[in-house]
């Protein structure tokens, strides 16, 4: 018996209540749109998965979010730390970028450069806050890369910024440890796994098409990788943690796949 993810729409197997499922919708809409286990999910691979039976709300969920955890594990196991993504030329070039936040942009709070300071916690050698100025003064990186968002649009654009490699060098961070948690200006919160930190491709970009990055596009500092959703490039970061405790996310903590992969 299996309970079939297509597209927004899922059928229960027998003896599992249609409204249950409808109550975990967002979940299982979150699994199917980047889920590696598409078409169906069977009942004996939940209950596996979760060693409980789908009988009851909390039994659904807590085996949907299984599915979604083994995800993760799997996109993980397949990423390649040296592998680089697509890149584009110049003319492909979208401009302005593409907004995009859980609000519309004229709810946008603007970030002052005077008074913005990046926080450091967690295992880094020298937590010194940073300013703008400090943040200019390193060498950039420039990747033309295309920025894809779960909700299926998608744009080319132009970055450039410090390597997050360099920055997390020059500030002594243990690249031994495995997540990097992020805070926003605007209350948005997120996290990557530390391989993809250290990608090639992934810059703490200033710059978008070779001007300071402006509002409502996430001045001063926004990540920009190129082996992640759109989601887990969090913009107006204002600290960053380096940690061994697998931190959640705006969208992670509302049913999204952590690992977001492309």
């Amino acid at each position: 018996m299996t309970i079939k993810l297509l597209g927004s729409r899922f059928r229960p197997a027998k003896g599992i209540d249609q409204g249950i499922l409808d109550n975990h919708r967002e979940l299982v809409d979150s699994i199917n749109r980047r889920g590696i286990l598409r078409g169906s999910l069977t009942l004996g691979a939940l209950t596996m998965l979760t060693g409980c039976e789908l009988g009851h709300d909390g039994s659904i969920q807590t085996a949907l979010r299984a599915v979604s955890e083994f995800n993760d594990d799997v996109q993980a196991a397949l990423f390649r730390p040296d592998h680089l993504a697509p890149t584009y030329s110049v003319d492909q070039v979208v401009k302005p970028p593409h907004f995009n936040a859980f609000y519309d942009p004229e709810d946008v709070r603007p970030v002052e450069a005077s008074s913005w300071k990046l926080e450091l916690s967690g295992r880094i050698a020298d937590k010194t806050p940073w300013t703008v100025a400090k943040m200019y003064d390193l060498p950039e990186t420039e990747i033309i890369i295309k920025h894809i968002c779960v909700e299926g649009w998608d744009y080319i654009g132009q970055w450039s910024g410090p390597s997050f490699k360099l920055f997390l060098e020059k500030i002594g961070a243990d690249t031994k440890a495995k997540y990097i948690a992020f805070k926003c200006a605007d209350d948005y919160t997120g996290s990557i796994d530390m391989a993809t930190a250290l990608h090639p491709q992934t810059i703490l970009a200033t710059k978008y098409a070779g001007q300071p990055i402006a509002d409502p596009y996430g001045f001063p500092l926004r990540l920009r990788t190129a082996t992640k959703l759109g989601y887990k490039n969090p913009k107006w970061i204002t600290a960053i943690e380096v940690t061994n405790v697998k931190p959640g996310g705006y969208w992670e903590d509302r049913g999204f796949n952590w690992f977001g992969g492309i």
